[in-house]
């Protein structure tokens, strides 16, 4: 058991890093899985940009249009392939060509704001940067050497990588559709919509959470006081 408890401990580094934890470039994600708005805007986004190569097989449509507020007709028009509502939500791109094209099959994205947390998914869609020298002529601040073309670019411009008098690195992009603040609420809109994937009964969750304990509360009073009647001859 002591064994254990120090291998936990060692692997502790380890496992922060995998969750970008200790890297530099992550920044805070503002997440509100209130805002239906955000999240309809973010699955939109990422329907158009992401599903052509990316699953989130965990999920199915039917269940993000009830719980996002879609009509049937409205998540219809975001699927882009002859699935059904009430499919799972799996790209189109057999496995085989997808590791041909991009070296690794791209991994489904249903769990990564669970796994990696929704402040490196948000960090790391805002720092690609362009680098001649990876395959797609692009690189990610938080992810380096990443195995992906930059899609957003079009959104974003071309990303350029400033390294400043003082050692610290900015990133500059030209010629996108969206200037710096729309471009941050777009990330921000698809981060929000993979954190709801990743748990898509978080409120739910916590609105029965505080019934629970306001449950507790009143059972321990009635059961204290029920405890000094009970007692009260005794004493």
């Amino acid at each position: 058991m002591k064994k254990f408890i120090i291998a936990i401990i060692a692997a502790l580094p380890v496992l922060t890093y995998a969750a970008g934890g200790n890297n530099e470039h992550v920044t805070k994600a503002n997440i509100d899985l209130a805002d239906q708005a955000s999240l309809q805007r973010g699955a939109v986004a990422f329907m158009e940009n992401c599903s052509g190569c990316h699953s989130t097989q965990y999920q199915r449509y039917e269940r993000v249009a009830t719980d996002l507020g879609f009509s049937n007709e409205e998540i219809s028009a975001l699927i882009y392939s002859d699935a059904k509502v009430g499919d799972l939500m799996v790209n189109a791109i057999p496995e085989a060509d997808a590791a041909k094209w991009f070296g690794a099959a791209p991994p489904d994205l249903t769990m990564v704001a669970r796994v990696r947390g929704s402040d490196w998914v948000y960090s790391y869609l805002k720092t690609f940067y362009a680098d001649p020298e990876r395959p797609f002529g692009v690189n990610n601040l938080v992810f380096p050497s990443v195995g992906m073309p930059h899609v957003l670019e079009s959104y974003q411009g071309v990303p350029t990588l400033v390294k400043e008098d003082d050692g610290t690195t900015t990133i500059v992009a030209t010629g996108g559709t969206m200037n710096a603040e729309e471009y941050d609420q777009l990330v921000l809109d698809i981060t929000n919509f993979l954190t709801y994937s990743a748990d898509p009964v978080k409120l739910e969750r916590e609105r029965m959470g505080v019934w629970v304990l306001g449950f507790l509360v009143i059972f321990f009073i009635l059961s204290y006081l029920l405890k000094r009647e009970y007692w009260r001859d005794v004493h």
